[in-house]
């Protein structure tokens, strides 16, 4: 049985395509899914982020193919474990759980890793190096993950 990820960040063109593109190229795809989301609706069927795409693609991971969907309480049933990228996000998903076992699924990103701070910040106002600091927290993180999930 495979173990189901979904990354979640507030519009699933920036941070949470990352998360799933960088944790994918990390885990084995016959045991571990992983999928990404946003708690808005705000680009339901785009791609990522073209900045998203190019740091990933500077990285050798392949993200264009992603499209964008919101976070729902169904995800609650499809998935395993549920990485939020910020304390926002994390209350956005946490409200919409049905139950102390459906929260108990949900947590941020970063608290699988100590790099001092407990939120991935959202690159989408700032500039490339943004993309690019945002790209090494979250592989930091997902190499964290990868190696619980073997």
């Amino acid at each position: 049985m495979k173990t189901k990820v979904l990354m979640v960040c507030l519009g699933n063109i920036c941070r949470s395509p990352l998360a799933e593109g960088i944790l994918k190229s990390k885990i084995n795809p016959e045991t571990v899914l992983v999928d990404s989301a946003g708690t808005a609706g705000y680009h339901v069927g785009n791609s990522p982020d073209p900045r998203s795409i190019a740091v990933a693609k500077k990285h050798g991971l392949d993200i264009s193919f992603q499209k964008c969907r919101k976070f729902s309480e169904k995800d609650f049933e499809a998935f395993d474990l549920i990485y939020a990228m910020d304390k926002s996000n994390f209350a956005n998903i946490i409200k919409l759980a049905g139950s102390k076992v459906e929260e108990r699924k949900v947590k941020l990103l970063l608290d699988e890793v100590d790099l001092g701070v407990s939120e991935v910040p959202d690159p989408y106002y700032g500039g490339e190096d943004g993309f690019e600091n945002v790209f090494q927290m979250i592989d930091i993180a997902c190499e964290a993950i990868a190696k619980k999930l073997i």
